[in-house]
């Protein structure tokens, strides 16, 4: 539930004060948290305004245990009497314990606790979790360290630090003396790699428990978050002291071990560095290649070589162009309107004479493909271009090309256009014996599952349209 759902259901069907709404909303930011730390459902009960019903206007399950109760009572409106431990804690301020029938003959232990602001009892939290959880050794002192929590989030809280929990995150918890007073299993191995044994009764902040570990800054004031680092692991450690009037009361601490994590980080960006060194290596080759063939055409004296060397060499360099993009950036991936860009500028300076203006337009949303479509897609782009500045511009001084890019829900349409004379009367694409319209057809259609059009509108409109799914093949 939102912020806004939180004060809309508050408003319209209870009596609490825009105050006590700010402190329900403050205290729903750690409640997921809550939830995995004592492996229980948290539900927030508050009186509606007939005073015979209470609202549920929270209710949360953890991630670290399975728990019953599989649907959201979230919203839900429960009578007064089908709730006494509820009852009793709204009207005392006291705590309670007791059980709760999930379903017949199967019980769960459940407790009660106030939530207070300076007026008096404005909500109740209940704590629902398995007999088997509430007798684990150690329990009683996670479920105070959870009461003290709900206490401590009426201040404003930073979300970040009250992320939810996962099974395998260890758990220590400290008294106001910074003595370990809790740890959870996965806590003890994480520490047991560092060469720490005994955690109980250990001081925080004692050599013993970082004398192994480097670039540690302990700050003991303020929630925080470090990445520790030894010879053998790497963790996470989050740091909560839960003050109450700036008194310490608990502190506790998560440490997450991501050693395979930033394995497998350090891994990908290998990877990524190596798959970037080739393509700048292949974009350096295929410029080589076009040099030669430049070479080779202007030591040719046949026109019609000259004009299918120059063809091969735009076609190479816009090949070139996207190995470039991929060199400069870690994603295989391709902006569309980009590469259009580059290609269109490196044609135009091959094929049209210093004087001629040419104007571009691009327009419309973004493209984004994989390298390998996004090659395919520059080979079209080049021939398209190609064909406007052959014979789009042929005796004039100015033109204009342009892209435009439209998002349908499953396709993406490019329409690259010219204002030139348009195509030839009676022209078939299909027939024509054009090299260049033969590799589009081809790209298009076969490789890329899309459809091509090709057809006259204040000059030659080439129209793209191919599958947004394009990405996943």
């Amino acid at each position: 539930m939102t912020d806004n759902n939180l004060l809309e259901l508050c408003r319209t069907n209870t009596n609490l004060t825009a105050m006590q709404i700010n402190l329900l909303q403050r205290i729903k930011i750690t409640l997921p948290f809550i939830a995995d730390l004592v492996m229980a459902n948290i539900g927030v009960y508050v009186p509606t305004k007939q005073q015979n019903e209470f609202l549920i206007i929270d209710y949360i399950k953890p991630h670290t245990a399975y728990t019953p109760f599989q649907h959201s009572e979230m919203g839900r409106l429960r009578k007064i009497q089908e709730e006494p431990l509820i009852k009793y804690t709204m009207e005392t301020g006291k705590s309670m314990s007791g059980k709760r029938e999930w379903s017949w003959g199967k019980f769960v232990e459940m407790h009660t606790e106030a939530i207070l602001d300076s007026l008096g009892i404005v909500a109740v939290a209940s704590f629902e979790m398995q007999p088997d959880v509430a007798k684990t050794e150690g329990y009683s002192c996670l479920y105070r360290t959870a009461c003290s929590l709900l206490t401590y989030s009426h201040k404003n809280l930073d979300a970040y630090m009250f992320r939810p929990l996962t099974s395998s995150d260890g758990i220590i918890i400290s008294d106001k003396n910074n003595r370990i007073v809790f740890a959870n299993t996965a806590a003890v191995r994480i520490y047991n790699i560092l060469g720490v044994i005994n955690l109980i009764g250990c001081h925080l902040f004692d050599q013993q428990l970082s004398r192994r570990i480097t670039k540690e800054t302990i700050t003991s004031d303020k929630p925080y978050e470090r990445e520790l680092t030894s010879d053998s692991i790497t963790i996470v450690r989050r740091d909560i002291p839960i003050k109450i009037g700036g008194n310490l009361l608990y502190r506790i601490i998560i440490v997450s071990d991501v050693t395979e994590v930033r394995k497998k980080d350090k891994e990908i960006l290998i990877k990524s560095a190596v798959i970037q060194e080739i393509h700048h290596r292949v974009k350096n080759n295929l410029q080589t290649i076009a040099s030669l063939l430049r070479l080779q055409a202007r030591r040719s004296q046949s026109p019609e070589v000259k004009a299918a060397l120059k063809e091969s060499v735009n076609r190479i360099l816009s090949i070139s162009v996207v190995h470039e993009f991929l060199s400069q950036q870690q994603d295989e991936i391709i902006d569309v309107t980009k590469v259009t860009k580059n290609i269109l500028n490196l044609i135009s300076q091959n094929m049209l004479p210093p004087e001629f203006k040419l104007t571009t337009k691009f327009s419309g949303g973004t493209v984004i493909l994989p390298s390998q479509q996004a090659s395919n897609l520059a080979l079209i782009v080049n021939e398209l271009i190609l064909n406007s500045l052959e014979h789009a511009f042929e005796n004039a001084h100015e033109g204009t090309i342009g892209l435009a890019i439209t998002k349908t829900q499953d396709k993406y349409v490019l329409d690259l256009y010219d204002d030139g004379p348009g195509l030839p009367e009676g022209f078939e694409k299909r027939r024509s014996h054009s090299l260049g319209l033969q590799i589009v057809r081809t790209l298009i259609e076969d490789d890329m599952n899309g459809k091509f059009e090709l057809y006259n509108n204040n000059g030659t409109h080439a129209r793209i349209t191919i599958p947004q799914n394009i990405r996943g093949e």
